[in-house]
């Protein structure tokens, strides 16, 4: 069974069950995340015995509010529109992610998930040797392409065509605004003779990269170029921390196969769908064992 004909035998009450949205499960979910955030934050500034460490577990809470920031500019997290769009926007600032460019971005994935002429996830090809496995975990190719293309839409050259004419001005203005309020923050650290953001926030997102990196690979690795939403993304079976943390996107052919359901009523789509998923896996650490291993295989020709 494909996605379509899924969504088809579904019956007007379970459409009705599975898409309703809350703001109080959202602000739930959101309180626990900002606050972890806060409270690691906090510990580090008071610089708590072995505070170094935690940098690594606050840069992994402050990087998957990607996955907040996933749910938002789906409209999913809350029921209220405006508190979708206020997040989205203080999630993109956190990750160097605007909203409204990555909204853009991400609706073209779902219309054209896996097609290798259209889905824009698609424009940097996956790792297919050890070497480049290693540089895409880093996490440094990512930094630098959303540096460059935050420049490239401040200044207004906004090329990408997933981005319509009519919201280019947009775009515009939300990336020059980001980078003017980087370089504030940038220029007030030094004159309040302050590192605090380089510890609670800067280096943390350096060491928390690699995770996010590793959790997203899993979302279409190795999936097959198809149409079918149950096949081309994958379901990853997981612990329920991270599915907390990753607001349920490890059910990711869940999501695709119905974008409109929110986050906490995916677990209910999924068993749904379960026994009509085509790709998934038993772990994170499954997945990254078996992509490695398809790696070994491959000669290094770059």
């Amino acid at each position: 069974m494909d996605h379509r004909s899924f969504l088809a035998g579904l019956t007007a009450a379970q459409r009705t069950e599975l898409t309703q949205t809350s703001d109080r499960k959202g602000l739930a979910a959101l309180a626990v995340h900002f606050g972890s955030i806060a409270f690691l934050g906090t510990v580090i500034a008071f610089e708590v015995p072995s505070w170094p460490v935690l940098m690594v577990p606050q840069g992994i809470l402050i990087m998957f509010l990607f996955t907040t920031l996933h749910e938002t500019i789906h409209r999913t997290a809350f029921r209220s529109a405006w508190l979708n769009d206020l997040v989205a926007r203080i999630c993109g600032f956190l990750i160097l992610v605007p909203a409204d460019w990555f909204r853009y971005f991400h609706f073209a994935h779902h219309r054209h998930t896996q097609d290798p002429e259209s889905d824009p996830e698609l424009a940097g090809e996956k790792p297919e040797t050890l070497r480049q496995y290693i540089v895409h975990v880093s996490g440094l190719p990512t930094w630098w392409s959303e540096l460059k293309t935050l420049v490239k839409n401040a200044s207004g050259q906004c090329g990408d065509p997933f981005v319509p004419a009519g919201g280019k001005r947009k775009v515009q203005r939300e990336a020059a605004a980001s980078l003017a309020l980087y370089a504030a923050l940038a220029g007030a650290s030094p004159v309040a003779d302050s590192d605090l953001l380089l510890f609670v926030w800067v280096l943390p997102c350096l060491f928390g990269q690699p995770f996010l990196r590793l959790y997203l690979l899993a979302e279409h690795g190795r999936c097959p170029f198809v149409a079918n939403m149950l096949e081309n993304s994958r379901t990853t079976y997981t612990n329920q921390l991270v599915r907390r943390l990753a607001w349920n996107m490890p059910y990711h052919a869940e999501h695709h196969s119905y974008p409109t359901v929110p986050f906490h009523k995916l677990p209910d789509l999924h068993l749904l769908t379960k026994e009509h998923l085509g790709t998934t896996s038993d772990g994170y650490g499954s997945f990254h064992k078996d992509y490695v291993g398809g790696l070994r295989a491959r000669p290094e020709t770059d």
